[in-house]
């Protein structure tokens, strides 16, 4: 059974000599076929995420240039000119399906950022619920570290963690991941199965020598193991495999799974629970408890009855009941001023008391453990 069968939201990384083939610029047949899956997909409710390279190989191709440059300023101009073609190609592609397509260009210091962070989530949830599909790459224009090969398959499993993902498909040039180079070992054993984050999973594709590693393997086993840190398991599997997305989303094994040792929902509550300093807490009613405890809602500010500590939005803070005994605990969704501002108020007053219409919940359900 693919991890993919019971997947609702789903991270898809492409690797650059996928969708470049092989360095000749964006390949238009293969994102063609990615894209029809995608919106496949899409029509049966599932909410996708694509992490694509490929912007340096295009603008390479596009100004004219044979050999991949080494100063830095020169491959950012690439990447520049390259985000272009990539962007025009997905959404091409994706509406001939029905589908909308939007550049996200990230970097790692925007996922490093609290407030920075919560804004990409936020635009990337909206996006799925619009049914368009987020095209993401890291902004290589605007990076001062230096350029490295296989860095997207980082950014897929941070970008998996950021949304809350079901789960990771790394689709590459290898059927999956192998004990040994079976280009250089016949008894190089196929790994169908196995657990992310298994210490002996880098050694083999990590080893001093090994061709594996420098090809890229290595960064999609650290990959898998930083998706499965929210419960996200990972699928690595041959990007040109036919169907190879629809197959696995119809519970087919393609690939080398690597599945997470804690799911989804259990893996974000115990990252809550486990928050030994917490910077405030809300008090709420009487009214609040019931609907906390036994309705199982989401907490509103209406029924918060004092705000304490200074936290911000992404915090996470304790929710104590009227004895001031801790009742749970979860992520704030506004900051501790904004809190005391709209604490007793319906969401109907919080655009004229905060200046914008955000979440109408201070805690939603889905970020919230009872203690």
């Amino acid at each position: 059974m693919s991890l993919l069968s019971s997947a609702r939201r789903i991270v898809v990384k492409v690797g650059s000599s996928l969708v470049t083939n092989e360095g000749r610029g964006v390949d238009a047949e293969a994102i063609a076929n990615w894209s029809r899956q995608l919106a496949a997909l899409a029509t049966e409710g599932r909410e996708l995420v694509m992490v694509s390279s490929g912007a340096i190989a295009e603008g390479m191709k596009r100004l004219g240039w044979t050999t991949r440059p080494k100063e830095l300023h020169e491959l950012q101009a690439a990447a520049a000119v390259g985000q272009m073609g990539l962007a025009q190609m997905y959404e091409s592609q994706l509406s001939a399906h029905g589908m909308h397509s939007a550049q996200v260009l990230l970097t790692h210091a925007d996922l490093a950022d609290r407030e920075r962070y919560l804004n990409a989530r936020s635009t990337l949830l909206t996006l799925m619920a619009h049914r368009v599909l987020p095209v993401i790459n890291e902004n290589d224009t605007v990076v001062n570290d230096e350029i490295k090969f296989g860095d997207n398959d980082t950014l897929g499993a941070l970008v998996a963690n950021l949304v809350e993902a079901d789960a990771l498909v790394i689709l590459t040039d290898q059927r999956g991941l192998y004990s040994a180079d079976p280009r250089k070992d016949p008894n190089a054993r196929f790994i169908d199965n196995a657990q992310a984050g298994d210490l002996e999973l880098e050694h083999m594709a990590g080893g001093a020598g090994s061709s594996i590693g420098r090809g890229g393997m290595l960064t999609k086993i650290l990959a898998a193991k930083r998706a499965a840190g929210s419960g996200a398991g990972t699928v690595i599997a041959w990007g040109r495999e036919p169907d190879v997305l629809l197959r696995l989303a119809r519970g087919e094994a393609i690939g080398t799974a690597l599945h997470a040792a804690t799911p989804k929902l259990q893996a974000r509550k115990q990252w809550m629970v486990d928050h030994l300093q917490m910077r405030g807490a809300v008090k709420v009613d009487a009214g609040a408890v019931t609907k906390l405890r036994s309705e199982g809602k989401s907490l509103l500010p209406i029924g918060v009855t004092e705000v304490q500590g200074d936290f911000h939005r992404g915090d996470v803070i304790a929710v104590l009941g009227p004895d001031g005994a801790e009742l749970a605990r979860g992520l704030a969704n506004y900051s501790a001023a904004e809190s005391r501002l709209i604490a007793r108020k319906p969401s109907s007053e919080f655009e004229a008391l905060l200046g914008y219409a955000a979440e109408p919940e201070l805690i939603h359900r889905d970020n919230l453990v009872l203690r």
